[in-house]
């Protein structure tokens, strides 16, 4: 009795929730946090450091470091044509390719999925001006192997800046370099105006179009000295009351800071800063703690 009438007690006592440890994190937990998850980022198949080629397709020709042989597509079609035999071992979209196949580019709404190995896959992008390229992926690459992490600043909340954002009238567009394009500009749909003082110095940035968000292509004086050379990339978006948060914690190295397969915008005149930013990522360090690229 003692056993049963103790049983009906306990399963009569009101169920409580368990007492929680979660606390919210702080600002430098947080940005721990995401670094750790960018870290994770560039390491994955289809990754920054995974990128091993982009090759642009102007004539029926090889690409190196995979099989079959690849065309442009008409005029007005997106992507790329492949050639190749069932003993190629190429398969755009699940189905082995035994002579010819349309691998419809990213610009496409139903893009391609290239499959050349176990590790090696791909996918066709539009370049400025039109053409297409194949973009070859290796998630066992030589810079995966040797990745030793993202060297990164510590938090550092005085660089989280809130600054003022007024529209650009619409459509209006700004030139910007790439990496590889020797001094050729590309015309990038820039909103609106960044602006806000620090130190005695007014600053008036131009931020493009990159999906939903903005991105900011700067440099400053750490630039080639304790961060990558190129500059720096940072992601930002509009306030509600007409601010614009800028977290330059949250500063990322551009793709071409992994792989030299990439061909990244450089920062324009008014997006170099003459003071030190000393916050956000540094540059990618090989297991050694040497620089993974210059």
């Amino acid at each position: 009795m003692t056993d049963a009438a103790t049983t009906t007690q306990t399963a009569a006592a009101p169920k409580t929730a368990a007492p929680t440890t979660d606390a919210p994190k702080s600002a430098a937990e947080q940005h721990a946090y995401y670094h750790e998850r960018r870290e994770l980022a560039v390491v994955q198949p289809q990754g920054s450091l995974a990128l091993t080629n982009t090759q642009a397709i102007d004539s029926e020709q090889t690409i190196w470091g995979v099989p079959g042989r690849w065309a442009p597509l008409m005029a007005g079609e997106s992507g790329l044509k492949v050639i190749a035999d069932a003993a190629d071992g190429i398969q755009v979209d699940g189905v082995f390719v035994d002579g010819e196949a349309t691998v419809r580019g990213r610009d496409d709404a139903a893009p391609s999925a290239i499959v050349f190995s176990d590790s090696v896959t791909g996918f066709v992008i539009k370049l400025e001006g039109g053409s297409y390229a194949l973009r070859v992926f290796d998630a066992q690459s030589e810079a995966i192997e040797n990745f030793g992490g993202i060297d990164a600043f510590d938090y550092d909340p005085s660089w989280v800046i809130t600054a003022d954002w007024s529209e650009n009238p619409a459509g209006t567009t700004m030139g910007f370099e790439n990496l590889k394009d020797e001094g050729q500009t590309r015309e990038h749909v820039v909103p609106g105006k960044i602006t806000f003082t620090r130190d005695g110095a007014d600053y008036d940035l131009a931020a493009f179009k990159s999906g939903r968000a903005l991105q900011l292509v700067f440099a400053d004086s750490t630039s080639g000295d304790s961060t990558y050379s190129v500059g720096r990339f940072l992601y930002v978006a509009p306030n509600a009351d007409g601010t614009i948060t800028l977290d330059f914690n949250r500063a990322i190295l551009p793709p071409c800071a992994f792989s030299y397969a990439f061909n990244c915008p450089m920062p324009p005149k008014q997006n170099r800063f003459a003071v030190s930013i000393e916050a956000g990522e540094k540059n990618v360090l090989a297991k050694d703690g040497t620089l993974l690229h210059d």
